[in-house]
């Protein structure tokens, strides 16, 4: 598209733009299919103003859909200080020696060699080994044995929260509803692990996978897990550099196989989701191995030629972030900050449990 920047130019200011309060979405819709969709032509030019429930009538027979199959953890833990002061504990991921990346809140305080107690579990103590930037290096142990990845995602289940995002900033105490434990999981998630919800397949119900399927649209899964970049506004040195934080990606020879034979026979894939963006973009250029687990660092940025993916399925994200760049590498900046006003005008709810967005 003409006017676009090329990655050597790219400021977060151009990537910027002012959102109401009003319009981030602080619960889900009654139904999960009741978002809008806002469907991005780029081939025509226009925009149209749909119901989500309208998405089959976008696709056609052949068309290959991309699920990221990853489950939200619960996992932020309530905890307290040796002096009695409350400390959130977000799990970010699994490190080596039995440890865990995570985020404290309040952590600038927070040293190596300190101990927090579970408030719901006081018999489990976590402790800080290292600081890594904004995140922790923390182990968590037992009757002075340290819990293992399984024991503590079984902790997690048991006495965590989902870890809604910050922007939803609700009044009640908690912030969480008893809601947001299914509502902020797809309901094709199977793998746990991930921070934060793959937010485009929220508005996927089982009856729209269905008359997907029966159109002859194939479902295709595949596995990221969202990791610390869902949480860390985009820094300079990222800019710089040109990779973001490693997320780990997982798609099984079968998968792979399919996706290689639909780029061969011309079938349109469509992700669902910037996480499955990466995912697939992340595949194609390691060369299409099958099957495929690597830990991506990819930036996807304008300009940016898209080796498999051909339309996504998307909410609208937060302004200076990279998850904007992504779609605007698939759009074009310009065109996807005019649809951004258009939908700001037409006061589209945005953010993880926003409306939804059809790039094709």
């Amino acid at each position: 598209m003409s006017g676009e920047k090329d990655d050597r130019s790219i400021s977060l200011e151009d990537y910027d733009y002012e959102l109401p309060p009003e319009l981030i979405a602080q619960h889900p819709p009654p139904r999960r299919a009741d978002s809008r969709l806002l469907v991005l032509d780029r081939a025509r030019e226009e925009l149209e103003h749909r119901s989500f429930r309208e998405l089959p009538g976008y696709l056609r027979e052949g068309d290959i859909l991309v699920l990221n199959e990853t489950l939200v953890l619960p996992g932020r833990l309530r905890a307290r200080k040796e002096s009695g002061g409350k400390v959130e504990v977000l799990l970010l991921e699994p490190v080596a020696d039995r440890r865990w990346q995570v985020l404290l809140k309040p952590g600038k305080a927070f040293a190596e060699g300190r101990s927090l107690a579970l408030e719901k579990d006081p018999e489990i103590g976590i402790t800080c080994h290292e600081r890594r930037g904004q995140t922790f290096i923390v182990s968590f142990s037992a009757a002075e044995s340290s819990l293992d990845e399984e024991e503590v995602r079984l902790l997690a289940q048991r006495v965590g929260e989902i870890p809604l995002p910050p922007y939803i900033s609700r009044e009640q105490p908690g912030r969480e509803s008893p809601e947001d434990a299914e509502r902020y999981q797809t309901i094709y998630a199977r793998v746990p692990g991930s921070a934060a919800a793959p937010t485009a397949g929220l508005h996927l119900e089982a009856e729209a996978i269905e008359q997907l399927e029966a159109a002859g649209i194939e479902l295709l899964r595949l596995t990221l897990h969202i990791g610390l970049d869902t949480f860390k506004p985009l820094s300079s040195e990222a800019l710089e550099s040109g990779r973001l934080h490693g997320e780990t990606v997982e798609i099984s020879s079968a998968t792979a196989r399919k996706l290689q034979d639909a780029r061969s026979e011309k079938r349109r894939v469509i992700a669902v989701g910037t996480t499955t963006t990466r995912a697939l973009e992340s595949f194609a250029d390691s060369g299409f191995p099958a099957p495929f687990r690597e830990r991506t660092h990819l930036f996807i940025r304008p300009p940016r030629k898209f080796k498999l993916v051909d339309g996504l399925i998307t909410n609208f994200h937060l302004p200076r972030s990279s998850l904007l760049m992504l779609v605007s590498s698939l759009a074009g900046r310009e065109r996807i900050l005019a649809a951004y006003r258009e939908a700001i005008n037409n006061g589209y709810r945005f953010f993880s449990y926003g409306d939804a967005m059809l790039i094709l």
